[in-house]
């Protein structure tokens, strides 16, 4: 199956300024996520972000706070116990993730989001853990439980169909 924009909605979980810089390639993971997200609303795909207890670990870099069409602020792991499945419009029911760390509330989510009836992509170079092999554990756990692991040209191109989309050249400037 296919990723279509018109189905699909993009979460991000938790990419706060004070967990970036101890996260394994932080800042790479936050620019392809900002990409992502950018992406997103070219193609009109609604951008939800998450923020894990924000009072103690601090708010969402500027770029996903700007980008972001709400943001969920939640002390469960899993989004889904912070009121993302309602935040999410009935007629998407495809859920394209990205974010940190992905062990722990990328993983929780994803899960959560399956066993409600979602499609999950995981956008495997927008996802980060301060430990690389917490980050490739967690993306095998989430194939082996029926999310699809993609790139974030993958879901862009996905997501355009065609060459002749009215967006193509603005999101393959942001890919180039």
């Amino acid at each position: 199956m296919m990723m279509k924009a018109d189905e699909s909605t993009l979460v991000l979980i938790d990419l706060q300024k004070k967990l970036m810089p101890v996260i394994s390639h932080g800042n790479l993971m936050l620019s392809e996520s900002v990409r992502l997200a950018q992406i997103a609303k070219l193609l009109d795909v609604p951008v939800i972000a998450t923020e894990q207890i924000p009072e103690k670990l601090g708010h969402n870099d500027e770029q996903i706070s700007a980008l972001a069409d709400q943001t969920l602020s939640k002390t469960h792991f899993d989004a889904c116990g912070g009121g993302l499945v309602e935040a999410i419009a009935d007629n998407r029911k495809q859920v394209v993730i990205g974010g940190c760390e992905a062990h722990v509330c990328l993983l929780q989510t994803a899960l959560s989001l399956l066993a409600a009836g979602f499609r999950v992509w995981v956008v495997e170079n927008a996802t980060g853990s301060r430990h690389d092999n917490d980050r490739d554990a967690a993306l095998e756990r989430m194939q082996q439980a029926g999310t699809v692991i993609v790139t974030l040209e993958m879901v862009a191109f996905e997501w355009m169909r065609d060459c002749e989309h009215p967006r193509f050249r603005e999101v393959q400037k942001l890919i180039k």
